[in-house]
């Protein structure tokens, strides 16, 4: 008896110590600051106030070390893997553009010619993404009455971030300033309209815009490296040749986002409904358009002070009008940093430069050698070479042994780490060492040679009329922060997956992860 009454009395204190059960939140808020670095935010912290990122620091679950597991990370298969919890191989987007080589011209990964643009020229649509995201499963469990948006400086973003079933996805047109959507998505909410063609929208008061510091310049002592103590002034004119993608890269551009925002929380009635709705938010952290050489510059620490004052009041906006209890807001980067760099002259270095178009010359003067005078090669894009299948197909070759012979002769290339063929990809004929490439690439439209240089080398790619690239394989420290709702804080230094983002966040909604995401969500959160 006494053993009985000891056992009760221990399971009430248990009981009675648990915490309430976690609500569903009424809006999910996803953050995602394209280009954000996480060692910028350690150093330019004494910059920031109170209630920015120091509140998100402060209050919620913040995971350090967020990892992309695929080279080449850009914007689209960045979004799409964070949106998806999967990887290229599953999702599709391998980049923002890819080559079509029958017009001979790049197109973006979302052309799509069967929509038309709404306040744009471009022709867009989902599609191209083969996985569901976030907002199509909380679209799924609502059975259509969630609300679901997405709002970023450009298309890639916002349409990747918003999905397939979203309500709308905009984006700033390059060409005109406004809010521009796509007619896949058949909501255009009255208030943007309204926005749109009225007083307060950018192209209406982007020539009274300056981009100047917003504080004092020995404020801005985090990066020794600046090289001179002059201040910067930039103005935006709206008939000057990229005029809105340069404001988009300035602190302008978020600001803009955090407009359009207001707007949705005002009008949009986003966490009032009895199914949760979603917000994709996107701002902007890279250098400025015309300042892509300048890796150390006030600008960039001016951008990151003035996205701390975008940040506190996007929270106040939420916490206004629909409170942070009742929000999940998360907040991830992208994984990745885009810069031109640019070397003293006459530094010594290791590496060179590896020219594609010598490189395509000579593998055709071998393969001829070979199998005959044929054009045995279509083209190079993206660091792959792309064979020409149809005259290996009339020939009669076997394509895989063509392509391992092909590979061989690239791999003495100087510069070349590895080269890995499609067919060794598609039957599963690869190792460890080429598990980032496969994970990285799909298997429609991709090429069949992929090459991976070392570091310190150049590609010098004279098809294309590009700058030449310097090839950099170390990653960009990247943060995942939960907070609202409820989240205790805690901070997490362990490395985690991109992919484990999406069912994380999915858990915390209660539904389902997105169709191609085979990861579980992160322990610290479910326990």
């Amino acid at each position: 008896m006494r053993k009985l009454i000891s056992s009760l009395i221990a399971t009430i204190f248990v009981v009675s110590h648990l915490p309430a059960q976690q609500q569903v939140p009424k809006l999910l808020v996803y953050i995602t600051v394209d280009q954000l670095r996480g060692d910028y935010i350690e150093y330019f912290y004494h910059t920031f106030g109170d209630h920015g990122f120091k509140r998100l620091m402060n209050e919620g679950a913040v995971y350090h070390n967020l990892r992309f597991e695929f080279p080449d990370i850009g914007q689209a298969n960045a979004f799409a893997t964070l949106f998806t919890g999967a990887n290229p191989c599953s999702h599709g987007i391998t980049a923002n553009y890819r080559y079509d080589f029958e017009h001979l011209k790049e197109v973006s990964v979302l052309f799509d010619p069967d929509f038309l643009g709404n306040y744009t020229r471009d022709n867009y649509s989902p599609k191209k993404l083969l996985a569901s995201t976030i907002g199509d499963e909380l679209k799924i469990a609502s059975k259509g009455r969630s609300e679901v948006y997405a709002i970023a400086p450009d298309a890639e973003s916002s349409i990747l971030s918003a999905g397939h079933a979203a309500n709308g996805a905009f984006w700033i047109d390059n060409y005109n300033g406004k809010w521009a959507t796509t007619t896949y998505y058949r909501d255009v909410p009255w208030y943007v309209e309204k926005y749109n063609n009225g007083s307060e929208s950018l192209p209406s008061r982007i020539d009274a815009m300056m981009w100047q510091p917003s504080l004092p310049l020995e404020k801005y002592n985090a990066l020794p490296y600046v090289q001179d103590n002059v201040t910067f002034n930039y103005v935006f004119k709206s008939k000057t040749v990229d005029c809105y993608p340069k404001c988009k890269t300035s602190p302008f551009g978020n600001k803009e986002v955090n407009r359009l925002v207001a707007q949705f929380l005002e009008y949009g009635g986003l966490g009032t409904r009895p199914c949760p709705d979603m917000l994709a938010v996107t701002f902007y952290a890279g250098n400025y358009f015309s300042n892509r050489a300048k890796e150390y510059s006030y600008e960039i620490q001016d951008m990151y002070h003035q996205l701390d004052k975008d940040i506190e009041q996007l929270l106040n906006t939420v916490d206004k009008k629909v409170g942070l209890k009742n929000t999940l807001i998360v907040l991830t980067g992208s994984g990745y940093f885009n810069s031109e760099e640019e070397y003293p002259e006459k530094m010594p270095l290791t590496g060179g430069e590896f020219h594609p178009k010598r490189c395509i010359a000579l593998l055709n003067m071998y393969l001829m050698a070979i199998y005959g005078q044929k054009n045995w090669i279509k083209g190079y894009y993206n660091n792959q070479i792309y064979l020409n299948r149809k005259v290996i197909e009339d020939e009669k070759l076997d394509l895989a042994d063509f392509q391992r012979k092909a590979a061989d002769f690239i791999a003495e290339f100087s510069g070349v780490e590895r080269v890995v063929t499609d067919m060794a990809l598609r039957s599963g004929g690869w190792n460890e060492a080429m598990a980032d490439i496969h994970r990285g690439t799909y298997d429609i439209g991709r090429g069949d040679l992929i090459i991976r240089l070392e570091p310190g080398w150049a590609i010098n790619n004279e098809m294309h009329n590009e700058k030449v690239k310097h090839i950099r394989n170390n990653a960009v420290q990247t943060p995942f922060i939960l907070m609202g709702n409820g989240i205790p804080s805690q901070h997490i230094y362990r490395e985690i997956k991109a992919t484990e983002v999406a069912p994380t966040v999915t858990h915390i909604m209660r539904i389902r992860p997105p169709n191609a995401c085979d990861r579980p969500p992160l322990y610290e959160i479910v326990r």
